[in-house]
């Protein structure tokens, strides 16, 4: 429920019924011109004024919606929620997202792989307000998109902005690997861990995903590996970024999960194959479950104020009735 700092704001709502009674006593009165019809011979003159009426009471509507949105504005609401701060470091859990071209491949309940890699990371971090999240992009090259971070709005903002092919068409699984073990060295975490999400085999880069897991395991860095994709002849449209052309097609999807499995186990995590949705939600979700640690917090009290809001609904209630009245009705002020 709101708080209102200035509820004596609200006794200007009697305006409103106040205005209808001197209406009806005769206080107020339109301004009306009479206007004189001569008899003649043709058919009786009909107003059809349905629609105008709708459009009146429509106006009238709106004008008294905007005028009780300036008056609860004046009145000042505040909604009080509770917000955790967090005391104590959480998991620190780096994202290395396969961006090449088949990534863009639409067997996931109909949807592009990467945006059904994009809808799973949001419920892992809704999940896991604690921890702290990063993303490296992998294709032919690796870059880092965010260093771990708390700041879950700004790491979504950068994940939902990820486009394909940016990087290049191949898959340097091992260069995105060891990129995102870069960036976790130096933590302090209590727990750190890589969430590889990629649906081919390594076949770029200088670095052997062997090698970077190992190094992943010498520095207490879990690794998790999800091989995302069905196997055949799967659709695939993508727009190339540094040409613009689209590129729309078959794929034939077809990967050995193997070698994920192999350097997932050799830095302590596991692999998962992914196949559909749920799966995917599932596999980050049990992730999650696994990397989570216990911290501290403290409770504080949050201040939403919605004035700014209930004058720009105000604003627009009253735009949308002038342009009723002046521009469906043709009346003139």
């Amino acid at each position: 429920m709101p708080d209102f700092m200035n509820p004596a704001a609200f006794l200007l709502l009697l305006m409103i019924p106040l205005l209808y009674l001197c209406r009806k006593t005769g206080l107020f009165h339109r301004i009306s011109f009479p206007l004189i019809l001569s008899d003649w011979d043709g058919q009786s003159f009909r107003w059809k004024g349905g629609f105008r009426r709708f459009g009146a009471v429509l106006s009238a509507v709106l004008c008294a919606a905007g005028y009780t949105a300036v008056v609860t504005a004046f009145a000042d609401p505040v909604f009080h929620h509770e917000e955790k701060v967090y005391t104590s470091q959480g998991t620190d859990i780096v994202f290395v997202l396969d961006t090449s071209p088949s990534m863009a491949a639409k067997d996931i309940a109909g949807r592009a792989r990467i945006d059904a890699a994009r809808q799973a990371i949001h419920t892992l971090v809704e999940e896991n307000k604690g921890a702290a999240f990063g993303l490296v992009t992998m294709a032919s090259n690796a870059a880092v998109v965010v260093p771990p971070t708390t700041d879950h709005v700004i790491f979504l903002d950068r994940l939902d902005k990820i486009v394909i092919g940016n990087l290049g068409n191949g898959t340097a699984i091992g260069t995105g690997l060891s990129t995102a073990v870069y960036h976790l060295v130096s933590s302090a975490a209590p727990k750190k861990c890589i969430v590889l999400i990629t649906d081919g085999e390594n076949n770029a880069g200088s670095i052997h995903p062997e090698t970077a897991a190992a190094l992943a395991g010498e520095n207490h860095i879990t690794l998790y590996a999800l091989g995302v994709g069905t196997k055949g002849n799967v659709p695939l449209e993508y727009v190339d970024p540094s040409t613009g052309k689209v590129y729309s097609g078959y794929l034939e999807s077809d990967f050995d999960p193997i070698p994920l499995e192999h350097i997932a186990t050799a830095a302590g995590g596991l692999y998962f194959g992914v196949k559909d949705i749920p799966e995917l939600v599932s596999a980050l979700s049990s992730i999650g479950r696994r990397e989570k640690v216990v911290q501290t917090y403290r409770v504080k009290m949050a201040d939403d104020y919605w004035y700014d809001k209930l004058v720009v609904i105000a604003a627009l209630a009253f735009i949308l009735a002038w342009c009723i009245r002046r521009i469906c009705l043709k009346e003139v002020f």
